[in-house]
Formats: C-alpha cells, structure tokens, sequence
C-alpha cells in the first residue's frame, strides 16, 4: 500500500462529499464497520464527527486504528481506502466541525443541535484505490 502524500486524483476524489464507510476495532477485536461523514482537510488529515454517546469513540479511544473506505458516487467500483491513525479527540465546541461536514454533504447545518459530539482527526498512514482512482 502507498503512504501519504495522497496523489491528486486520489486527494480529488477524497474532497468530494461520497459515500464513506469507517471502521474502528472493538475490544474483543472483531471489526465493526458504519457509514459516516468525513471530510479531506488541506494537511491532508481526515476529519470524523462523531455523536458522543457512539460506541466507535469508545473504540477509537481505546485503540487508535481506523480505515475510511470512500466510494465515487455513481461508480462504486471506483474508491480510496485508507488506513490512520487518530491524533486527536476533542469535543465539537458549538458544533462548528459537524456544520463543516453538513455543509459539504447537504448545503446547510447539522440540524440537530441537542447531542454532544466529538471531533475525530486521522492521520492517513497508507491507502490503496481501485478504479479511476488507480489500482495500488
């Protein structure tokens, strides 16, 4: 698998709002897989929100690991995946990083404003692509 810095096509592909599926390892070490938002910063970090109350936090508290898998809308033969690890974990004062990930999925804010959440960063380790987004 390549490690960072991401080529264009693959950076390109990773700013566009697609579907996403992450997944982080739980205690008993089975795998467990959600779909979910993210969102391409410009350090090339992967930016997560993610509901206080989930049992991935938990999970990425306690193991740090985590894969994205993005799919190009359209063409699901055409994804990245990456492999991090969690750098950061801080609660979303005033809900700014979920409206970030709204906005670029849906055009408006997060609606609901009643549940605390946290902002995950993830430091891309390695990836691989299939489709336009280059076999690695």
């Amino acid at each position: 698998m390549p490690v960072p810095p991401l080529p264009d096509d693959v950076a390109a592909l990773l700013a566009r709002p697609n579907a996403a599926v992450m997944a982080t390892v739980a205690a008993d070490g089975r795998p467990v897989t959600v779909a979910t938002w993210y969102l391409l910063e410009a350090d090339g970090t992967i930016l997560l929100n993610l509901d206080a109350g989930r049992a991935r936090l938990k999970h990425l508290r306690r193991d740090p690991r985590v894969s994205l898998t993005a799919l190009a809308e359209g063409d699901w033969y055409t994804h990245v995946s990456v492999q991090g690890t969690v750098v950061t974990i801080a609660d979303d004062e005033g809900l700014v990083d979920i409206d970030r990930l709204s906005r670029h999925y849906t055009g408006n804010a997060y609606p609901t404003r009643d549940r605390a959440r946290v902002s995950v960063t993830v430091r891309v380790d390695r990836w691989h692509g299939w489709g336009a987004a280059g076999q690695e």
